[in-house]
């Protein structure tokens, strides 16, 4: 009980000097204190602003499913400066064709669609959108990525199998090309054929890498097929497989790897001519991008903090002297050395946490602002704080560590002569 009431005594007297430091002698202390306001926020800034774009790229990312595998002309993962673009260029566009053989064939696929986008020119009446993206699918395309709707429907079975002239368009597009909120029953024109829009999709916003489904017309891919060649190369097209619950990525990989091989009808030795795909390798990209960042962020403030850590240690040294007597006044009363080295070291902690404090308040009204004049989401995160008060506090400790060691062995009788 003794001790804790000592703690509590030493905590509340190191607070007081570390308050009058700051009301006394406000501009060395504030310009002392600057630099690590400017550090921290350097550091917390900076993983601000990435913590909200990696946020929303990993959002982006998980959009895309964790547990559906692409089975696609070119790999996700390229090879560095030795690779292989021109055996790339040589393989085949995945087909409707091999869609149906890995529907007929596969045991671990729960649902499985093929998709093809490419970009044109939407038209209704006097308005249109040019490069719009035009996205022709097959009919189990929803089953593989959920669609949502604000109003309307998803195609029929007999719409996309019969490529009926149909379409689900995106918020952008309703919004550039009609003054009605709802367009559903509207015919727009692409690839310069009516086509009866039958839904709208839920306003999306800028995710999946600056992309979005508001700018999307989707069309059934036995209509767009008339209009475009399914063959081409470089087209881009995909065949989406979602794997059954309880079946691992690794084993969807192997299944439709001997799947497509057969076929392609791929020989024993012979090269794979398709890649699959997972937003795991997209993931792990962006893990080491985000590394190179976060150490930058540390370089950025490191520097701001080292030269706050100096001005702290240099306040202590200051308050060191100044209390020489009171100092030796304490000790002659039976303070111990620890006593006094924990009230400085206190005191260096309250400050740096001032001025971390501080730097924190101004992220806080930024990321307010930001957000409310632009169409971005940034929170300064629970995390981030606990780390700005963490780095405060250690350089706070560490800068006054050596100043509250000095005072801790300042000899008694020696501090309180500095009375007289």
């Amino acid at each position: 009980m003794k001790r804790s009431l000592i703690f509590i005594r030493l905590i509340r007297e190191s607070y007081m000097f570390a308050l009058t430091a700051i009301v006394v002698n406000k501009v060395r202390t504030l310009l002392s204190l600057l630099g690590i306001t400017i550090g921290i926020f350097s550091i917390i800034s900076v993983f601000t602003v990435f913590d909200s774009v990696e946020r929303t790229i990993r959002d982006s990312i998980n959009t895309l499913g964790s547990n559906v595998l692409y089975v696609q002309k070119w790999p996700w993962a390229f090879g560095g400066s030795d690779y292989p673009w021109w055996k790339y260029m040589k393989r085949p566009e995945p087909s409707m064709t091999d869609l149906a053989e890995i529907q007929r064939r596969s045991q671990a696929t729960e649902a499985s669609g093929y998709m093809v986008a490419l970009n044109r020119t939407v038209k209704f009446e006097n308005a249109a959108v040019e490069n719009a993206t035009i996205v022709a699918v097959s009919h189990e395309y929803s089953d593989v990525t959920p669609i949502e709707f604000t109003t309307g429907r998803y195609f029929t079975t007999e719409e996309s199998a019969g490529g009926r002239p149909v379409a689900i368009i995106g918020s952008d597009i309703v919004k550039n090309l009609f003054t009605i909120p709802n367009p559903v029953g509207q015919r727009i024109k692409v690839f310069g054929q009516k086509v009866e829009v039958i839904g709208l999709l839920k306003k999306e916003g800028n995710v999946n890498f600056g992309d979005s489904n508001d700018d999307q017309v989707i069309l059934p891919v036995n209509f767009a097929r008339n209009f475009i060649d399914l063959k081409r190369d470089n087209l881009g097209a995909a065949i989406m497989v979602r794997a059954k619950p309880q079946v691992s990525n690794d084993e969807l990989r192997d299944e439709l790897t001997g799947i497509m091989r057969s076929v392609r009808k791929l020989k024993p030795g012979v090269e794979d001519d398709f890649a699959i795909n997972e937003t795991s390798v997209i993931s792990q990209g962006f893990d080491s991008l985000f590394s190179v960042i976060s150490l930058v962020g540390w370089i950025i403030g490191g520097f701001s903090l080292l030269v706050g850590g100096f001005g702290i240690a240099n306040i202590m040294f200051v308050s060191v002297k100044e209390r020489t007597a009171q100092i030796g006044i304490q000790k002659a009363m039976g303070a111990k050395n620890y006593f006094i080295l924990l009230q400085f070291l206190f005191e260096a902690v309250f400050l740096s946490l001032f001025g971390g404090i501080v730097g924190l308040l101004i992220i806080f009204v930024i990321t307010l602002a930001i957000s409310a004049a632009f169409d971005m989401n940034l929170i300064l995160t629970a995390g981030n704080i606990i780390l700005g008060v963490s780095v405060s506090a250690f350089i706070g400790l560490v800068s006054g560590f050596l100043p509250a060691w000095s005072a801790s062995r300042l000899d008694p009788v020696e501090a309180m002569r500095s009375t007289f």
